[in-house]
């Protein structure tokens, strides 16, 4: 595959105040559970799980240029695939998340094959009809067996290990956040260097970047198989924190909300899944203490509102700040004493 641009190095590493400002996010995150209650912790853990799956889904829209309102059904099979492994395979909670992982890969990059004709809306209505249909499928009786029909599946919230002093919800808080650090990692790694500049090429000029070498169809069903994956092993975290998976919990307004925190968050940016999470995770809960009677027209206040103040979303917004206070400061040391 030939070099589309005229660098070919990767991207510089972070700088020393960039590395500071992780170790101190970190601590904070490994703080917090000390300092909320369980339920708030119950939440924290929540938004976790979605800022994994709302990485998967950046990578698919906001580098490769591919609109999915289907995802929440990956989310739902990786959902499942814990819960069912759990369930009936009595398999141990942590060893049911690489698998979901998997299944939702090949999952994903079936998908991508065919929908590899599709671009643009057409690709976002061949999803919105995966999502649309995913809990339906959940229901069918062949399945029910194994997915507990209508009833859904329950499971059983895992303790901590032995020798740790944590409750239940400190520690599956720990265990996630230690998925979103190595799912976060991976992700850095890979969109920083040539496979990151693939993506944005084909989602920018797409006979240009085939031109110059790029298989376009093989990047394409990848990234959909990738951003499935990430979106599974979310649904894996999510059902496992909640403790049940049932159909309605994965109907389409699931994948339309991915899509919101994706987009508030900011595409094409790792750190937008964590604000976007936030968003979608809190949001919600805040429209419904200001106004019972019509939170989701709270809701839509809301988002208006972050949409009308930051419309490359708040990873976008904090990238301006950034900029222009390096603009001023440059400006400043530049002028003659």
């Amino acid at each position: 595959m030939a070099d589309f641009t005229p660098a070919a190095a990767p991207k510089p590493a972070l700088s020393q105040r960039q590395v500071l400002g992780l170790v101190v996010l970190l601590v904070v995150a490994c703080a917090l559970p000390f300092v909320l209650g369980n339920y708030r912790v119950f939440q924290l853990t929540l938004a976790l799980a979605y800022a994994i799956a709302l990485l998967g889904l950046n990578m698919l829209t906001g580098y490769n240029g591919q609109i999915s309102l289907g995802h929440g059904a990956f989310f739902a099979i990786g959902a499942y695939t814990a819960a069912i492994l759990m369930d009936k395979a009595h398999w141990p909670y942590w060893a049911t998340i690489p698998v979901a992982g998997v299944v939702c890969l090949i999952a994903g990059f079936l998908f991508g094959l065919p929908a590899l004709r599709l671009e643009g809306l057409y690709l976002a209505l061949a999803t919105f009809a995966l999502g649309v249909a995913m809990p339906q499928i959940l229901k069918h009786k062949g399945l029910e067996h194994w997915t507990g029909g209508a009833m859904g599946v329950v499971i059983l919230k895992p303790e901590a290990p032995p020798g740790i002093p944590l409750n239940q919800d400190q520690w599956l808080y720990f265990f996630t956040l230690f998925w979103v650090v190595l799912l976060f990692f991976a992700a850095w790694n890979l969109l920083r260097g040539r496979v990151g500049r693939a993506l944005v090429a084909i989602r920018d000029q797409p006979i240009a970047a085939q031109a110059m070498g790029v298989n376009t169809a093989m990047y394409k069903s990848l990234t959909f198989g990738v951003s499935a994956l990430y979106t599974g092993v979310a649904g894996a975290l999510s059902a496992i924190a909640v403790q049940f998976a049932s159909p309605d919990s994965f109907s389409v307004f699931l994948s339309l909300t991915l899509l919101v925190g994706v987009v508030v968050g900011g595409l094409a940016s790792i750190s937008g899944a964590i604000y976007g999470a936030l968003f979608i995770q809190f949001v919600p809960n805040i429209a419904d203490q200001i106004s019972r009677a019509a939170p989701w027209a709270i809701y839509g206040v809301f988002l208006i509102g972050f949409m009308y103040l930051m419309p490359t979303g708040v990873a976008g917004l904090i990238k301006l700040v950034r900029h222009r206070l390096a603009r001023r400061q440059a400006r400043g040391e530049a002028r003659p004493l």
